[in-house]
């Protein structure tokens, strides 16, 4: 059985995570936005056609201490592309959605994994929740395994739109998304994943993601909020 890559399929969010204060400050500004923020986890799923070796479970990872999490410099990013250069939310947070979505451990080690997923993050300290990105992806043992089957896996986006709470939240305070113009928006797609001797599959995926979008700038991930909102 297969245990999908927890960095792009996820269900459980970082133990012990000491970044709730930030997503504490996103929830005040955004009101109801709280739940979607408070915590860090992507959309996960399993699938049963698969090498036992292709991942571990999303708790393996986050038991990772912050240093272990960090990306080392110098070392690239393989495969992770860079992020475009958009001033739109949505627009953002489907090519967001679509990275987190896909790797490729066949020439992109872990660390290279994260320094390209840190190349999307917003550079202010105060809003974002890296850990939230860091704990989907593998331990190096277990990322180890994934590329001895030389798993990887590439996504669909098939839309992204802001959820009803989100925009309940701006008719209600048009004024609060301008303090920290952090936009939550949700993203449906598909992934598909491939590993040695033919072995694939494919499964939807959601997502909600804080985006980080100022006037006169383009936009960059804040967060992943711990449960899909449509």
């Amino acid at each position: 059985m297969m245990k999908r890559f927890p960095s792009l399929s996820l269900s459980s969010y970082g133990v012990g995570w000491s970044a709730n204060r930030r997503i504490a400050i996103i929830a005040i500004t955004l009101t109801v936005l709280l739940t979607l923020a408070a915590a860090v986890a992507l959309f996960t799923g399993h699938d049963n056609s698969g090498p036992e070796a292709g991942a571990g479970t999303p708790s393996s990872a986050s038991s990772a201490s912050p240093s272990e999490q960090a990306p080392k410099p110098g070392t690239g990013t393989g495969s992770v592309p860079k992020p475009p250069q958009v001033a739109e939310p949505v627009a953002y947070a489907k090519a967001a959605a679509q990275m987190l979505w896909s790797y490729d451990t066949r020439d992109t080690s872990r660390d290279q994994q994260l320094a390209g997923m840190n190349a999307w993050m917003t550079n202010e300290v105060t809003y974002a929740a890296w850990t939230s990105v860091t704990t989907q992806v593998p331990d190096p043992t277990l990322w180890s395994r994934m590329a001895d089957n030389a798993q990887h896996a590439s996504a669909t986006v098939t839309e992204g739109h802001y959820p009803s709470a989100f925009k309940a939240a701006l008719t209600e305070d048009p004024s609060a998304i301008t303090k920290a113009y952090i936009y939550v928006v949700t993203v449906n797609g598909k992934q598909q994943i491939a590993w040695t001797k033919g072995g694939q599959g494919a499964e939807d995926r959601a997502v909600t993601l804080a985006v980080q979008c100022r006037p006169g700038h383009d936009c960059t991930l804040a967060a992943i909020a711990p449960s899909v909102t449509q």
